[in-house]
């Protein structure tokens, strides 16, 4: 158990460096969604960024190697001061950037109503769930003081009002880890997902950081439930994944009944009394391996397919 747990380690830091060092010569495209928001998609995280007459929110920051290219990115769009930061949770790859972001924002007190920039807090407020701020404060992983959640909520759903527009923070326990937030800007219609769903590959469950396939599925019901479709199922609300393409409801019916097939093969193997190698011989992710597979690099289908194991597998 302890070697599975020292080459996972190893597997992420690998998979960090290799984002790290390709951030270096990444490109950020920006994509208008619809309304106030876009999405800012380059190496790492993809980005949401609502803009308008009080400033900038971004929804996660990339990775730290990426923050110049970003900044400049969302200055093209908006010459107005970056207010608040939304992190969906803790990966590197959303909050990379948080401390120079941050740094290049603004906070106006709450009370300062006539916006007197002599009343500004120095820096922009960063949002998320109670749990992103206790690991990243966590001693072992050294996070700059400057890059640490400033405002963090602990009940199911944190509202907000900016830019002419409702904000709902929703936070979905025990999914991709137990600190995940979907961000759903209501005007715009538009949904920044993180990391519970990314549609370019199977679901990565982080099991070290409280991840579960029970919570990936229940986080995708409730994108579902929050998102409506246009004409023909297509349009309306759009969801804007952790990673990979501009998506809407369509797109997450299509992941979530993936996940929840070979949720149900598993539990039907593991209540058989199969043992994880047996599992992974039986292939129950066969007919989904085209779209979604992978046999190399940070998340594969075998890895997927133990997380699934373990996660449905009885607590000894």
């Amino acid at each position: 158990m302890r070697l599975i747990f020292v080459l996972a380690l190893a597997s992420a830091a690998a998979w960090a460096q290799q984002n790290q060092t390709r951030a270096a010569a990444a490109e950020i495209h920006v994509l208008p969604v619809q309304g106030n928001v876009y999405m800012l998609a380059g190496d790492g995280g993809n980005i949401a960024v609502q803009v308008g007459k009080e400033g900038i929110l971004l929804v996660d920051t990339g990775l730290q190697p990426m923050s110049d290219k970003l900044l400049a990115e969302v200055k093209k769009l908006s010459d107005g001061p970056i207010r608040y930061i939304i992190n969906t949770h803790v990966h590197a790859d959303h909050t990379g950037g948080n401390e120079k972001i941050a740094k290049a924002g603004t906070t106006i007190a709450g009370g300062n109503v006539a916006g007197n920039i002599s009343d500004a807090g120095e820096g922009a407020a960063v949002i998320a769930y109670q749990t992103v701020l206790d690991r990243l404060s966590a001693p072992e992983a050294k996070t700059p003081f400057g890059a640490l959640p400033t405002d963090t909520y602990i009940t199911n759903e944190k509202p907000m009002y900016f830019n002419g527009e409702g904000i709902q923070i929703v936070h979905e326990p025990a999914a991709h880890t137990d600190g995940d937030s979907f961000v759903f800007f209501r005007k715009s219609d538009v949904i920044s997902a993180g990391d519970v769903f990314v549609p370019t590959g199977y679901p990565i469950i982080d099991l070290q950081r409280g991840g579960n396939i029970q919570g990936i599925i229940a986080g995708l019901n409730r994108l579902i439930e929050m998102t409506i479709p246009a004409e023909k199922q297509e349009g309306g609300t759009y969801v804007i994944p952790g990673h990979g393409r501009l998506c809407d409801q369509a797109d997450v019916v299509e992941y979530r009944d993936m996940a929840t097939i070979i949720r149900d093969r598993i539990q039907d193997m593991i209540k058989k009394g199969m043992t994880l190698e047996q599992v992974k011989a039986a292939r129950p992710t066969r007919d989904y391996d085209p779209e979604y597979g992978a046999t190399s690099g940070f998340w594969t289908t075998d890895m997927f397919v133990e997380a699934v194991y373990k996660s449905l597998s009885p607590k000894k």
